[in-house]
């Protein structure tokens, strides 16, 4: 199981920490939105390090579907209800400034980018469609309603965002990571205040920002009630089709949509992590009905940490926390809210004024419908009488047959067969 973009990338590797060190900022977690963190601190000559317990970009980032876009899902009709027009429009903005970003650092980078338009569709809903274009008239964004979808199933049309983007994410924080402070296989086993221990040394920072997807530090933000964790299958078809676009369900059930190169990558199969669900089983079945003579060539994974408003944390860490930051909760669309977070969060640090922080304050109000759907598994979890226990909060494991793995239904961590950490918030067997 490899994704696309190891296929067609390299990667450089970086040394270990191994003695005592002292710095302004240390970063911890060596995905796309600590490295873009680290890339922007290094530009403004702040001092920093940024340390991966395993080897960069070997988490979720090899594993997105690579989409730049400001179009996540039909959101704006939600934000819109819930936190009024100022609020969505920051949300608009930010992630609209994280397009121009990417565009302008690859223009230098060769990293197959390329300009689309992103299309999200309704199998069945109209009406869903209108909504979202007219929230999103009522910020001021030119939004467009599609009809005709060159897509193998039946819609109701799709809401069309134009000139946004795609790219080969391995190839681009290739570059992106040349000359930075990093330091891979430097697990952080215990944290006090803004002090890091290794097994081999200690780290003293001034601030800490905390990319690790689904952050690590339980003492502080609630994250455990206010996360939860998705599967979704990718799988790279050749002789399928050129779609011409990037597409996406509105439903969480549906199916996306984009090509890279000569392949087509089918995406779907979503279910939340330790919960049973279609896997790769929906996409093949899919390719055999509407690509019968197409090939196979990989397939892979990805999880995702899903917040309570569907609206990534990225600030402090919680409000009793002013040197401690955080950026996860990104809800499938990792590429931009990455950029968002880099951006936001260097901004944070240089003492800046960023204008769209408060639609992303990790310490907003958690009084949502998803608080009680977490709250209800960790309880149903917590008492299920199992030996299979996870070590982060001690829910029962449940097997996932597709993937032949422990995964922990309550806030996503994942294990081999014999115990070992697939994914966190678990960072122990």
């Amino acid at each position: 199981m490899e994704s696309i973009w190891q296929q067609y990338s390299q990667k450089d590797s970086f040394p270990t920490l191994k003695e005592n060190i002292k710095t302004d900022v240390l970063i911890i977690g060596g995905g796309i939105a600590g490295i873009l963190t680290a890339y922007f601190l290094h530009g403004k000559n702040i001092p920093y390090i940024l340390v991966e317990k395993n080897s960069i970009c070997s988490g979720n980032t090899q594993n997105t579907t690579a989409k730049i876009t400001s179009q996540h899902g039909l959101i704006y009709h939600k934000i819109l209800q819930s936190e009024g027009p100022e609020k969505t429009l920051m949300y608009l903005k930010a992630n609209e400034a994280a397009i121009r970003k990417y565009k302008e650092l690859c223009r230098t980078i060769e990293c197959d980018f390329e300009e689309k338009d992103n299309f999200v569709y309704s199998t069945n809903n109209r009406n869903i469609l209108e909504d979202e274009l007219s929230a999103l008239q009522k910020i001021g964004f030119n939004a467009q309603l599609q009809k005709n979808l060159p897509l193998p199933i039946k819609t109701a049309g799709a809401v069309c965002f134009k000139n946004q983007a795609q790219f080969n994410p391995l190839k681009f924080l290739r570059e992106i990571a040349k000359n930075l402070n990093i330091y891979e296989n430097t697990f952080i086993r215990e944290m006090v205040g803004c002090t890091a221990k290794t097994a081999d040394c200690t780290i003293e920072a001034k601030k800490v920002i905390v990319t690790t997807h689904f952050p690590f530090i339980n003492k502080h933000g609630s994250y455990s009630l206010k996360m939860y964790q998705d599967r979704s299958y990718v799988i790279a078809l050749e002789n399928a089709q050129n779609v011409s676009g990037m597409y996406v369900d509105e439903q969480k059930t549906g199916l996306s949509f984009r090509n890279y190169g000569n392949f087509l990558l089918l995406g779907g199969g979503s279910h939340r992590t330790g919960k049973q669900g279609e896997n790769w089983a929906q996409l093949r079945e899919f390719t055999k009905k509407n690509y019968p003579k197409a090939k196979e060539v990989t397939f892979w994974a990805a999880q995702d940490c899903m917040s309570l408003d569907k609206i990534p944390y990225i600030g402090n860490y919680s409000k009793n926390t002013p040197d401690l930051y955080v950026a996860t909760g990104f809800n499938k669309w990792g590429m931009t809210s990455s950029m968002v977070s880099a951006m936001l969060l260097t901004d944070m640090v240089l003492g800046r004024q960023n204008d769209c922080a408060e639609v992303f304050n990790p310490s907003r109000s958690i009084l949502k419908p998803q608080l009680f759907v977490n709250g209800f598994e960790s309880v149903t979890n917590l008492l299920t009488p199992t030996t299979r226990r996870c070590p982060h909060l001690g829910c029962a494991l449940k097997w996932n047959a597709a993937e032949h793995s422990w995964d922990c239904p309550c806030h996503g961590s994942r294990f081999t067969e014999d115990g070992k950490v697939l994914d966190n918030p678990a960072n122990k067997q």
